[in-house]
């Protein structure tokens, strides 16, 4: 890293999502509440796959590895606008900075590769039932999941490299609650157009191209199963369904913030808090809420819990 590059800009200031006291207070409360959600949430969903023999197949392995996912993605940026929250001066060092936009889109990244795999394990699932567990192997979902942390880590090197040789010569506020690259971006002191067009074109090769191909996925495997019989059209569409939606909530704010910016600053925050801390926060939510199984282990565990407590 070229200190000299930066002209001995050590700190960034960010301003955060409110300037009001009395609102940061009450953000303060109701973002550590969500937090603590996100986090006691997605280990659950973990500890109930790893320790319920029943959840010992590829759509729950890969679903605990989505519940790590998120609660890493959600881990990258929130504890630290809650801290921010109750602090006057909001600074984050040039090396935190840049840890945060390399971690941001490392594992965000990592998960849209991640819901691509977890289409194509629906894929087979539906439409070939009699191969599925010969197809989806344990070590061909171990392989799968950790070629999509490989894309994440490309796609977020591709960034760094490119933003830790860049010259910062002030200003240093940026108008959000994280180091985003777009707001870092426009603090370089020469013309960002061409820097801009790339950050779009690399956000763009994994974000629309996984997108695509999810779209396509799903809508594959429901024409498959319309034309086979309505009953199974029906239980596709429920089995689906929440994969749709987890999609939407994360793709969507991207592409709004990397791809396709619209460069309102209110918009861009709201969408930065939703893929953040919201998404995280409702993956659990969709996932358990429409998955028998789930809940099944759920009772599983409390009743094991019930008895052993009970029983010395």
């Amino acid at each position: 890293m070229d200190r000299g590059n930066q002209s001995n800009l050590s700190e960034f200031v960010l301003l955060g999502l409110a300037h009001s006291q009395d609102i940061q207070i009450i953000l303060f409360m109701a973002f550590l509440m969500l937090y603590l959600l996100i986090v006691s949430g997605n280990i659950v969903i973990i500890i109930l796959i790893t320790t319920d023999h029943h959840l010992h197949s590829p759509m729950y392995f890969l679903l605990a590895n989505l519940s790590f996912v998120d609660m890493w993605l959600s881990s990258v940026t929130t504890p630290k606008m809650i801290t921010d929250f109750l602090r006057e001066n909001k600074t984050i060092s040039f090396a935190g900075c840049m840890s945060q936009i390399f971690f941001a889109h490392f594992i965000a990244a990592s998960e849209m590769a991640l819901l691509v795999v977890m289409a194509y394990d629906r894929y087979v699932a539906i439409c070939k039932p009699l191969h599925y567990f010969t197809i989806m192997s344990l070590k061909r979902c171990t392989g799968l999941v950790l070629t999509s942390w490989t894309i994440g880590f490309v796609h977020a090197m591709s960034h760094l490299v490119v933003i830790v040789q860049l010259p910062f010569c002030g200003p240093r506020e940026i108008d959000s609650f994280f180091c985003d690259m777009p707001l870092v971006i426009k603090l370089i002191c020469m013309d960002s157009y061409e820097l801009d067009i790339l950050m779009n074109a690399n956000c763009g090769v994994v974000g629309v191209t996984c997108f695509i191909l999810l779209l396509i996925s799903y809508t594959y495997i429901l024409l498959m199963v319309h034309q086979s019989s309505k009953a199974g059209a029906s239980k596709a569409l429920s089995t689906c369904s929440a994969h749709i939606t987890v999609v939407m909530l994360l793709f969507v704010p991207c592409i709004f913030i990397y791809v396709w910016p619209l460069n309102i600053t209110w918009v861009d925050k709201f969408l930065a808090v939703f893929y953040s801390v919201i998404t995280p926060l409702l993956n659990p939510a969709i996932y358990t809420l429409r998955n028998k199984e789930i809940k099944n282990a759920v009772k599983r565990f409390t009743g094991y819990y019930t008895d052993t407590k009970g029983n010395p």
